[in-house]
């Protein structure tokens, strides 16, 4: 269900960037995500995601932390660290679940934070939540 307040908004222009090493999981988000008209792109590690990120900014990443190579954290640090990435929202899809990690995530400068497994309705929520903030930015 897509929360009201987003229902006056067109996501048809949005880009969404989705980075897993796994295949299966991105084939998974984009299951969950294909009601949505926005434009979905994936990456299968950090430096892939970088390089999308380098070629065309995306008004939203979702992101996995566990990857061989540039990491998740790594991918955060970098784009928060470079003012023309910074504002980029992201949220973490993760299997790592302690307390310290859900703070190092935020601490980081991610907007959400979402657990493996995944549940649909919290993906998109969240989501939603964050395309319509940065919906609503680019108006003001």
């Amino acid at each position: 269900m897509i929360p009201v307040y987003a229902q006056e908004y067109d996501f048809s222009s949005c880009r969404v960037l989705a980075v897993d090493d796994i295949p299966l999981n991105l084939l998974l988000v984009k299951k969950m995500l294909v009601r949505f008209n926005f434009q979905l792109e994936t990456a299968t590690g950090g430096q892939e995601a970088l390089d999308s990120i380098a070629r065309s900014k995306p008004d939203l990443i979702l992101l996995d932390l566990m990857m061989p190579g540039i990491d998740g954290y790594e991918v955060i640090r970098r784009l928060k660290s470079n003012p023309e990435t910074a504002n980029i929202r992201i949220i973490i899809l993760t299997a790592l679940t302690s307390g310290e990690d859900v703070s190092k995530g935020f601490n980081m400068g991610a907007d959400d934070y979402i657990m493996k497994p995944i549940i649909m309705e919290r993906l998109l929520t969240s989501v939603v939540t964050q395309l319509t903030m940065s919906q609503t930015d680019k108006k003001q």
